[in-house]
């Protein structure tokens, strides 16, 4: 029967045995040299992987615990070879802050439904009152009825508590699109209670979300809520904020941290609009001052104005304001405004103007007047002039 050890030996003892290895060239000899050094490399591997299982633990470093809520610590260990078959249902985990302790002084004795399968090498224990623990390094125990009892001191978990959770991360952290494009945003938090995992909400709701709960590579879990939406420049500069709101297992009020973004949505210009000033009526044959305005990122770089005569259009001036003098029969005004991303017009505006005659005709109606109040007012006159008159004489 052969063995890796046989073969390498076997592969040495004739390269080195054979007289033509002395007439290699240089390069043949550099090749069966790195030949070589792979086949040993390969075999110690092996031996390493055969022979070398030990004791060892895999664990976050660290662990923050919101003060009044429930703690998870991920855990998964492995046991020298020759202690495979003692990994049995008499497996009690232990956890303890320090590096030199058994199943009596241990500080903490989760019970079977607090811990993963330890005969599956998973040592992930729940606490679901934190307060049990405190701020300190702990270590992992296992202890069977048997001869397998080990203090993995390879590694610990360091237990922090908090009162404020920590913020959410936000994934893009900045939102820079053009109007249309589709917007994709994930908001994370910690989960370090699985079985109550932060609830996440989203303000504004801009659309449809979906809520996840994933694993990190050290075991831990994270709450991950994805929203996805059209961007619209009804967005731009407004928050978007995601919230995470964590629920205590000891009654007390819930925690929230929030974390946000303002986006900033590009667009052609949008809601055109044309002031008028002076306001309301204007005469015929007067000047008018027409500004436009509207809402576009990037700024307008080009106001257009344009006089509407039926179907024409006629370009009669540019930028934000235009003075011009207008007539009965030349009214119609629209502008058009244009940045990088496009060009938009706004409604059509048509001035109220009213004719000079009107002040003709108020000159003709007092005139009138005036001659039908004149005889009115002369005769009093006259009469008043006779009698003083007569009075006289």
């Amino acid at each position: 029967m052969f063995t890796a050890h046989s073969v390498v030996q076997d592969v040495l003892w004739r390269s080195w045995s054979e007289k033509k290895v002395l007439l290699l060239t240089a390069t043949s000899g550099k090749s069966i040299y790195l030949i070589l050094t792979l086949i040993l490399l390969c075999y110690f591997l092996f031996l390493h992987r055969a022979l070398c299982e030990t004791f060892n633990i895999n664990m976050p470093q660290n662990i923050n615990v919101v003060s009044g809520s429930c703690v998870i610590i991920p855990c998964f260990f492995d046991v020298e070879r020759n202690h495979k078959n003692n990994l049995d249902d008499s497996c009690k985990a232990y956890w303890s802050n320090s590096t030199s302790f058994n199943s009596k002084n241990a500080k903490l004795k989760p019970t079977k439904e607090m811990t993963g399968d330890l005969t599956k090498k998973d040592c992930t224990t729940t606490f679901n009152n934190a307060s049990l623990l405190q701020r300190s390094k702990y270590y992992f125990r296992l202890e069977c009825n048997n001869s397998l009892k080990y203090i993995f001191t390879q590694a610990g978990v360091d237990i922090s508590f908090i009162d404020d959770p920590p913020s959410p991360t936000l994934t893009p952290s900045t939102l820079e699109v053009e109007e249309g494009a589709s917007v994709s945003l994930t908001c994370s938090a910690p989960a370090p209670c699985w079985s109550h995992p932060p609830a996440l909400t989203w303000s504004p709701n801009l659309g449809q979300s979906q809520e996840t709960l994933q694993e990190n590579q050290d075991k831990t879990k994270v709450r991950t809520s994805v929203m996805n939406f059209t961007a619209s420049h009804l967005h731009h500069g407004n928050k978007i904020s995601c919230t995470a709101v964590y629920q205590k297992q000891d009654g007390s009020p819930d925690v929230t941290a929030e974390t946000s973004l303002t986006p900033d949505i590009s667009n052609s210009p949008k809601n055109i609009t044309v002031s008028v000033s002076p306001s309301g009526p204007v005469p015929d044959n007067s000047n008018v001052s027409l500004t436009c305005s509207s809402n576009a990122n990037p700024a307008v770089r080009n106001y257009m104005w344009y006089r509407a005569d039926g179907d024409q259009e006629t370009l009669i001036g540019t930028g934000t304001s235009l003075n011009i003098q207008v007539f009965r029969n030349r009214r119609t005004f629209f502008c058009k405004a244009e940045n990088k991303l496009g060009v938009e017009r706004s409604n059509v505006t048509q001035l109220e103007i009213h004719s000079n005659c009107h002040k003709h005709l108020l000159i003709i109606k007092c005139m009138i007047i005036s001659i039908w109040l004149l005889p009115i007012l002369v005769i009093p006159m006259e009469a008043v002039r006779v009698h003083s008159f007569t009075h006289r004489f």
